[in-house]
């Protein structure tokens, strides 16, 4: 059965969704903002929200080479999330990006 097996595959294989996927949140990270579809925001809004709370949590080495692990190796993106956008966030639950059509 398939009860709650959504995902998003944007009309792409594994290794392109996961490629624009990767894409998407080092942008988003990186500028702030991003302007793309409404699919790719969705899939990139669960792909994000996860490691930013992750990125919360704590600066240990563990999260560091998680976080680079999870957008593919990208040291730059890695160190902005950690310094530049956990310290905006430290007092939200959740909910740290939003769509706006």
């Amino acid at each position: 059965m398939r009860h709650q097996k959504r995902k998003f595959t944007l009309d792409r294989d594994a290794a392109g969704r996961t490629a624009l996927i990767r894409s998407l949140a080092t942008n988003l990270i990186e500028r702030g903002a991003i302007q793309t579809t409404p699919a790719r925001a969705k899939a990139v809004q669960q792909f994000i929200e996860p490691l930013v709370t992750v990125a919360r949590t704590g600066k240990t080495v563990t999260t560091h080479r998680h976080i680079i692990a999870r957008l593919g190796g990208n040291r730059k993106a890695t160190t902005l999330l950690l310094t530049r956008v956990a310290p905006l966030v430290l007092d939200r639950a959740g909910g740290y990006t939003r769509r706006i059509k």
